[in-house]
């Protein structure tokens, strides 16, 4: 039996998110730049995508690049911006082909034009698609995503649209760049670091965290199938006990 074998597919999780890391850390291992591991990383993206496709996942969101991110040297973002660039030149029709529906979080309005054309292009000519959708944070930091939700309820009630009163989870969420998208049932981490990183923190409250030392190039189909594996075997109570769960 393969390892994909062993997933339950009346179990799998809706939403899947991963936080790819590892990539400068893999190229120093093997004695290259740091650019070249995150063209490595690539093919991982390329592998997880097509793996999350194939067990028909509906929702896969993937940590790209995040706010912080902007103060590497600037050598490296550019290169990461070209990088940028060109998987989307080249897996654009891949993802029409394979019915993949791509959007994006974060402040997107600080990338390069030339990688916001690209990125814009290649979400309109996947509009149309109805299977895996496949989130791309970029520019993205969750603090600036709840600080910016919060500005833009202020604006609502400064400008009496909103009553202060009329505030709650529901409406929150519809403020934040994740609106309409539910929540992540499960994060994966690579490279062994053991925190979330700015990520997600509103939408993660009852997420199942999967954390692997596999470095993100390293990170294949059956990592993947791995991480389901171990997220099927766990009992997500949300606050409630065992009992109650298994009453339903």
């Amino acid at each position: 039996m393969t390892v994909k074998q062993k997933i339950d597919k009346n179990k799998l999780p809706v939403h899947i998110a991963i936080i790819m890391d590892g990539n400068g850390r893999w190229a120093s291992q093997h004695g290259m730049d740091r650019i070249l591991g995150h063209q490595k990383g690539v093919e991982a993206v390329r592998k997880v995508i097509e793996a999350a496709a194939e067990l028909e996942i509906k929702y896969l969101t993937l940590y790209a690049f995040s706010t912080e991110n902007w103060g590497r040297p600037d050598d490296e973002v550019s290169a990461l911006m070209r990088i940028m660039v060109q998987s989307l030149n080249n897996e654009t029709d891949t993802m029409i082909k394979n019915n993949i529906r791509m959007t994006a979080i974060g402040d997107v309005n600080r990338l390069a034009e030339d990688v916001k054309t690209r990125l814009f292009e290649t979400i309109h000519l996947t509009a149309g698609s109805t299977g895996l959708n496949l989130i791309v944070a970029l520019s993205y930091s969750s603090r600036w995503e709840i600080t910016e939700a919060v500005r833009k309820i202020a604006l609502e009630i400064h400008s009496k649209k909103l009553k202060p009163e009329k505030i709650n989870e529901t409406l929150f969420e519809k403020h934040l760049n994740t609106s309409g998208i539910p929540d992540p049932d499960l994060l994966i981490r690579t490279s062994g670091e053991l925190r979330i990183s700015n990520f997600l923190l509103w939408q993660l409250a009852y997420t199942e965290l999967y954390f692997t030392g596999k470095l993100w190039p390293d990170f294949g189909k059956n990592d993947l199938y791995d991480a389901i594996i171990d997220f099927q075997k766990r009992e997500r109570r949300f606050g409630k006990t065992s009992e109650q769960i298994l009453e339903k």
